[in-house]
């Protein structure tokens, strides 16, 4: 393995664990080798000898007498208690065999031989899988390994330029800027990952790609099954109205810089978008990465609840240590409410697993000092637990409500110009009319329903095409007026709106009393 720095917060955790005797320790890494390195430095340090057992090699290290034959765990067990010296047990895998109550038992009672003991001895438990029964939850010590930082990232990478010749790589050696749009794109990857992702970048271009490298992160964050990376093209401008939102929005754009930490500016924590369904809140989600040119994460919070008991703990806990990992990030959580509804009753319900997991999240947000964006979206207000919207966890609560004309003016023209037409030569006026107490989304489907029966008559779209499609939609705002007015009432005085207030009211029954004439 390579010589890189080691992660100062994780490892010096577990140093500070091991100085102040902790007996039973669980590390949750996937990076075995970049762990086991950095335990064999502390142990050198702390006068330790470093032992591994895996359920397939036994005991190797220590005093140079390996014990491979030892592979069942009850004896590897009893193998430690017995061992005469002060020693740092690593126990690869061994999360399975915490089922058997022997085994816990086991654990139990070494425990408590530790602290009183005449050696030295800890025993920590290494897997990518964090799975613990209650009876042992006090008895460890928890520490999620950290992914490589910038640093480390940037040492890979100086390693990886001194393995190949001289010839290659020109970019990353001779521009600075380019290296470190490298490193910031490998953020979130292990080390084994950043270094498998330089070599596939070199093979395709013979330097650092940072397509190559995005393309692979994708896949890589993916295969969680709880994190998505999102790359979209989406431009703030292609979201219609919602000027207040969007104006801050831009004047939050460059407080994750280095300047901004020296104004004294704090990090943005994050906003949440709450309002009517098809109205924008998920729109501006991902039109906010490429405007901030920062990676977009989403989190799907229904993938976070597993069936097995502590994995949902652990999906949340993973799905927060990734985001971090690849900060400066956004973090995206499409409709909130429908993930943690359920926490008030998670106690009858659940065991209290949806309790324990948005407790958590919400302790998360408060406390987070990474530069993570958090953008959360809600459509039913009264889902959502009360905790979530206390003052501190977000910076701004913004509701977003039906457009007004003035942004149905917008919104009309994005869509018609993105279906190759030109919205000049249509009567916006008329079709803004038509579209009173629609949501963004109903106008963009009203303008989809009329190109499909344009082109099933062998002819094109016109105003009068958009509008007869309008007669047909009974928007969301007819069908569920009582839940709006709802909505509406609750957000006067607790949440800040989206939008410009327009007076257009009056405008738009002017508009639709002449077109009636």
């Amino acid at each position: 393995m390579q010589d890189f720095k080691i992660a100062n917060t994780s490892v010096q955790q577990i140093e500070d664990l091991i100085r102040a005797r902790y007996p039973l320790m669980f590390v949750i890494s996937s990076e075995e080798s970049r762990v086991e390195e950095s335990l064999q430095g502390i142990c050198e340090r702390r006068g330790r000898r470093f032992i591994t057992w895996s359920c397939t090699e036994g005991f190797i290290g220590g005093d140079g007498d390996s014990f491979t034959d030892i592979r069942d765990p009850q004896r590897a067990l009893e193998h430690i208690f017995r061992y005469e010296n002060n020693a740092l047990f690593t126990m690869r895998d061994f999360h399975p065999y915490l089922a058997d109550p022997q085994i816990a038992r086991r654990l139990r009672d070494l425990s408590k031989d530790f602290k009183i003991g005449k050696y030295r001895k800890h025993i920590l438990l290494l897997s990518s899988v964090f799975k613990l029964p209650g009876e042992l939850e006090k008895e460890f010590n928890v520490i999620d390994y950290e992914l490589p930082n910038r640093d480390q990232v940037n040492d890979i990478v100086l390693q990886v330029l001194k393995s190949v010749p001289e010839n290659l790589c020109h970019q990353v050696r001779t521009d600075s800027l380019y290296r470190e749009r490298v490193v910031e794109a490998a953020l979130g990857l292990t080390a084994d990952e950043a270094e498998n992702v330089f070599s596939k970048s070199l093979i395709r271009t013979k330097d650092f790609d940072i397509d190559t490298i995005i393309e692979e992160k994708k896949s890589i964050i993916r295969k969680s099954g709880i994190l998505e990376f999102y790359q979209s093209n989406l431009q703030i401008k292609d979201v219609g109205g919602l000027e207040i939102l969007k104006t801050w929005l831009s004047t939050r754009q460059l407080a994750f810089s280095s300047t901004a930490r020296e104004f004294g500016l704090p990090l943005p924590k994050g906003i949440l978008l709450l309002g009517i369904p098809g109205c924008g809140k998920s729109l501006t989600a991902k039109a906010v990465g490429a405007m901030w040119q920062m990676p977009l994460l989403r989190l799907d919070v229904g993938k976070v609840f597993s069936g097995l008991v502590g994995s949902s703990e652990e999906n949340m806990r993973k799905a927060i240590s990734t985001a971090e990992a690849v900060a400066p990030a956004i973090l995206w959580l499409d409709e909130l409410e429908k993930g943690f509804s359920g926490t008030r009753s998670s106690g009858q319900t659940d065991g209290g697993t949806s309790a324990r997991v948005f407790a958590s999240f919400i302790t998360w947000l408060q406390e987070k000092t990474s530069p993570v964006f958090v953008i959360a979206t809600a459509n039913d207000v009264s889902m959502l637990p009360p905790e979530l919207l206390r003052k501190g966890r977000f910076d701004e609560i913004f509701f977003v409500d039906l457009p007004h004309p003035g942004e149905r003016r917008r919104i009309i023209e994005i869509h018609i110009n993105a279906k190759k037409r030109d919205a000049s030569k249509f009567d916006i006026d008329k079709i803004v009319a038509a579209t009173q107490g629609f949501s963004g989304s109903e106008i963009e489907q009203a303008i989809v329903s009329a190109l499909f029966d344009a082109f099933e008559n062998k002819r094109d779209i016109d105003t009068e095409s958009v509008v007869t499609s309008c007669t047909e939609i009974i928007p969301l705002s007819y069908q569920m007026k009582e839940r709006i007015d709802y909505m509406r009432d609750w957000a006067k005085s607790r949440a800040r709106k989206a939008s410009v207030d327009d007076d257009d009211l009056e405008i738009e029954e002017n508009q639709i009393r002449q077109l009636e004439m």
